[in-house]
């Protein structure tokens, strides 16, 4: 099946094809064959809790019985991404053939491009500029992009970045041009090992040079000094951070155009892009809705200035690796099949600068590579917060019914006819900045992104989906946009404990996947959708499996199926089928075995902290004892640390109260298997415990690296003894408190 653009099918040019995989009626056999063996299992279980004798012999068939059935659910709700996998290809270079056969305008679609930092201590400034190089840099009409940098932290030395970045446009956008250079990130052209430079490279490099020293030293200042600033422009607009009332959190709108496209021109007199710089108002006293909220102002700031009916999001560390890739995304948004109903085309999120086997299992492979390729053959991938290129016409209602916005200059068809630094223009876009401006609208409820979730990416395209919207997925051979990962475990665990809250904040809201989404949706969406908000109820099944068939086999009791038992072979089945695969399924992919290892193993880590402690947070807020807040992943790296993880070694070196659960659980397993093998040395027999002597043995081997950062290592990455040892109390304390009912059922 072909999905193309065309007037007249005998003439007009492929932009897009689609093509299903050929694996798909296998999951559907293999899905149907699975669940009936996990009909047998639940049945097993819940045999064994009615013919309980004892109260022990009770808590253990109900704590299987529970574990199993969520493990059952999460199984059921992963399938849905596997019924319906399809592959696209794009053919951007019929793109302006297309347009022309139409005999419509050749011009290309205006493009207004976000790019969201808000605390250039986390994420390095330098970043920023490298990133707004690269989009500045299209292999696109310069004059249709506009590129709007929202500063959610309203720091002078982001502001002064983005001058900074200005300025080397004016050299860097020619000699990418004329040099057909691919790389137009700096940081990264100028990284690679190129086997040949052109004459004006090394000049270019001393300019990108400088203007890296001059943000680097600003930023260590944490302010912008008189010798850095060249005219009265500069010293007007920094002046704003003056007043002392200027705070991260308390400060007016600051919105400063450094480039307009009708007016600058670049070294070889061509038009170059728009750049604005933005900081929304900020008080104490207001309700500021994080990203989403940065992102609404971005929405209605541009709808004054520049309103075009494409817009591009990004990360402030997420540059463009293909000048092309504006190209790709048209070849969908311009299709009239599909754009009427076209909400947004998702680019996966890649990352660079990942170590050779991925040791926190930071790519994400299945969510940002595998998963959508499920989802686009139904309505369309999640949004992931980066590199989606909007049609800026799904934030004002449904494909069939507009939303009209409070004031007309914010719909999504309003023509701006006023240069952007123009008096009204200027007056418009600060009042839309303001931090009551939203107060009895519909902007984050019925408009714009959506609030109501701390991943607002998740849950805008959730309910863009819910209206009547449907989405693509975009996933050129070279990576469209490549971003930063965490290079150590507590800014991943504490990535993931932020995602897991935002995901139950959907799942319990009115909103709800399982409910609204599939009566909305389908069922095949609604539960996709669903599969994951359940993500961090993971720990349940995770924590049980971690400790209770230990517990069990240092007790010597035995709670599953002696090997010669036909149960084994149904165990068996289910454990060797789920994890085949998910190997399969990652291999596919282009994972690789030890990648694979790695995410099975932080699978593991993390449902024993970030899903435990992001699932209690989010109960504790319910009851009204806790408070969250969205924090930011670092992207800031440490020498010593790099190294380590260039080596893959874990980096412990933090202290955190995620990692208490985590050692306990290793320690009690160590112990457990320790103890099977001194009594399997000694002659006994273990058949009936073989399984779970099998369990702990495989939690040791996954649990490595946490032994070696307890005890062999002495680097900065080491496991703080503070908190071995609470964990060595923990295990003690959990070992004497399930002695009682265990001890019982003897």
């Amino acid at each position: 099946m072909d999905e193309s653009l065309s007037t007249s099918p005998a003439r007009a040019p492929l932009l897009h094809s689609l093509r299903h995989a050929h694996r798909t009626a296998f999951n559907r056999m293999f899905a149907a064959v699975y669940f009936c063996a996990i009909l047998v299992l639940l049945h097993h279980h819940a045999l064994k809790l009615i013919h309980s004798t004892t109260f022990g012999s009770f808590l253990i068939s109900l704590s299987f019985l529970v574990s199993d059935t969520f493990l059952a659910f999460l199984w059921f709700t992963r399938q849905c991404f596997l019924m319906t996998i399809v592959y696209r290809d794009e053919y951007p270079e019929n793109l302006q053939k297309t347009l022309l056969l139409k005999k419509s305008s050749s011009d290309f679609p205006a493009l207004d491009v976000f790019i969201c930092t808000a605390d250039p201590y986390k994420e390095p400034p330098l970043r920023l500029v490298s990133t707004t190089l690269s989009v500045m840099a299209y292999d696109y009409p310069t004059e249709k992009i506009s590129v709007y940098v929202s500063d959610d932290g309203g720091s002078q030395v982001t502001l002064f970045a983005c001058m900074e970045a200005a300025k080397f446009a004016y050299h860097w956008l020619p000699f990418c041009k004329k040099n057909n250079i691919i790389e137009r990130s700096p940081e990264t052209y100028f990284a690679a090992n190129h086997s040949s430079w052109f004459f004006d490279t090394e000049e270019i490099q001393k300019m990108y040079e400088c203007m890296k020293q001059r943000v680097e030293k600003v930023l260590e200042k944490g302010k912008v000094g008189e010798e850095y600033i060249t005219e009265e422009l500069e010293r007007k607009a920094f002046s704003k951070w003056a007043d002392h009332g200027f705070t991260r959190q308390d400060h007016p709108t600051v919105i400063q155009v450094l480039l307009e496209s009708c007016k600058n021109k670049d070294a070889t007199s061509h038009l170059m892009p728009s750049l604005i710089y933005v900081s929304r108002e900020k008080s104490r006293t207001s309700s500021h809705n994080f990203k989403a909220g940065a992102l609404n102002v971005m929405l209605r700031v541009s709808a004054t200035m520049t309103n075009a009916p494409i817009i591009l999001n990004l990360d402030c560390d997420m540059y463009s690796n293909d000048p092309r890739t504006p190209l790709h995304a048209l070849c969908y948004l311009l299709d009239p099949k599909l754009m009427s109903q076209l909400a947004y085309v998702q680019f996966p999120q890649i990352f660079h600068g990942i170590n050779k086997n991925d040791t926190y299992s930071c790519e994400y492979k299945r969510e940002f590579r595998c998963n959508p390729l499920g989802l686009d053959g139904v309505l369309g991938p999640t949004y992931v917060g980066t590199g989606c290129f909007f049609n800026r016409r799904a934030f004002f209602g449904g494909p069939s019914t507009i939303v009209p916005p409070e004031i007309p200059e914010l719909g999504p068809n309003s023509v701006v006819n006023k240069f952007i630094q123009s008096q009204p223009v200027l007056e418009l876009a600060h009042k839309v900045a303001g931090c009551n401006y939203e107060y009895k609208t519909k902007w984050g409820y019925e408009v714009g992104f959506r609030y109501g979730s701390l991943i607002e990416d998740f849950f805008t395209g959730f309910r863009l989906q819910c209206e009547g919207w449907r989405s693509i997925f975009c996933n050129p051979k070279r990576a469209a946009f490549l971003g930063d990962a965490p290079i150590n475990l507590v800014d991943a665990l504490n990535q993931l404990q932020r995602w897991s809250i935002g995901f139950l904040q959907v799942m319990f809201s009115s909103f709800s996947p399982l409910t609204f989404g599939t009566r909305y949706l389908g069922p095949l969406m609604g539960l996709a959708y669903t599969h994951y908000c359940l993500w961090p109820t993971w720990f349940i099944p995770l924590t049980l499996y971690a400790f209770l068939p230990q517990l069990c086999l240092l007790h010597g009791l035995s709670i599953f199926p002696k090997l010669s038992e036909p149960c084994f072979v149904l165990y068996l089945f289910l454990v060797l089928g789920a994890y085949g695969q998910d190997l399969l399924e990652f291999l596919i992919g282009e994972g690789t075995v030890q990648k694979w290892w790695n995410n099975q193993r932080m699978w593991m880590i993390r449902g024993l902290s970030a899903f435990l402690y992001g699932s209690l947070e989010f109960f504790l807020k319910f009851l009204g004892i806790s408070t969250y807040g969205f924090g930011l992943t670092s992207k800031v790296i440490d020498d010593e640390q790099s190294k380590r993880y260039g080596q893959g070694m874990f980096e412990f070196g933090a202290s955190s109260n995620m990692f208490v659960s985590l050692i306990t659980a290793a320690i009690i397993n160590l112990v457990s298997f320790l103890m099977g093998l001194v009594q399997v040395l000694r002659g006994s027999k273990m058949e009936g415990l073989f399984l779970q002597m099998f369990l702990a043995g495989f939690v040791v081997l996954n649990a490595l690296p946490i032994y070696e950062a307890m005890v062999l290592r002495n680097d900065k990455g080491r496991i703080p003894f503070k908190t071995t040892a609470t964990s060595t109390c923990l295990a003690l304390a959990l070992y004497g408190l399930v002695s009682l009912p265990l001890g019982n059922r003897n």
